[in-house]
């Protein structure tokens, strides 16, 4: 059990900088090149609105970085079970939430940014389906904001990485917890009845 808290808590460590980056990098999405114009004149693309970086990879990815890290804090057997079955309920949080910052992140990349180009405001990429990414000669096609293309693709990017990696530590954690609150029983009746 103590190997299985120590990895659990390790995890939840993992976890707290990959929530902190998704957030950053989602709020970085709101001021492109750092100016607040396009906010202001509600100039993003529509799936940076849905705020999977900030909400489903950062703030929901706390309730599981919380709950690993402070996973078997009392010394109750009992309580310590319990603890376990609830990082798999934190554990599936976890999965949910960096679930939805990678598809609406997958979005966001395939529909491409909002951008002034020779015919106006508008989503020059979004009937591609995301093979402007392959072709970054066609990213000048947005004129305004500058280097637009660029920075929703390496911000998407990271947040797409993120929450990959976010996912697998959900993940490990959901077996973790699954394996040590089907077995940790077994375990005690096991040792009870050698004892007996």
């Amino acid at each position: 059990m103590c190997c299985s808290v120590g990895f659990a808590r390790s995890l939840g460590l993992a976890l707290l900088p990959l929530a902190l980056c998704c957030i950053i990098a989602n709020l970085l999405l709101l001021f492109p090149m750092g100016e607040i114009t396009c906010i202001q004149q509600d100039r993003l693309a529509s799936y940076i609105w849905y705020f999977g970086g900030l909400g489903g990879g950062g703030l929901l990815m706390l309730v599981p970085a919380v709950v690993f890290i402070t996973l078997g804090k009392c010394g109750c057997c009992w309580n310590q079970s319990l603890m376990m079955c609830g990082s798999v309920l934190a554990a599936v949080i976890g999965l949910l939430g960096s679930g939805y910052c990678f598809v609406m992140s997958g979005f966001a990349l395939m529909q491409g940014p909002q951008c002034y180009t020779n015919y106006g405001w508008s989503y020059p990429f979004a009937d591609h389906a995301g093979r402007y990414l392959l072709q970054p000669e066609t990213w000048t096609r947005c004129l305004q904001p500058l280097h637009i293309v660029e920075w929703n693709v390496t911000l998407l990017c990271v947040l797409l990485g993120l929450a990959v990696l976010e996912f697998i530590l959900c993940l490990l954690q959901l077996g973790n917890g699954l394996v040590n609150a089907v077995c940790r029983p077994c375990c005690y009746k096991q040792e009870y009845s050698l004892n007996a």
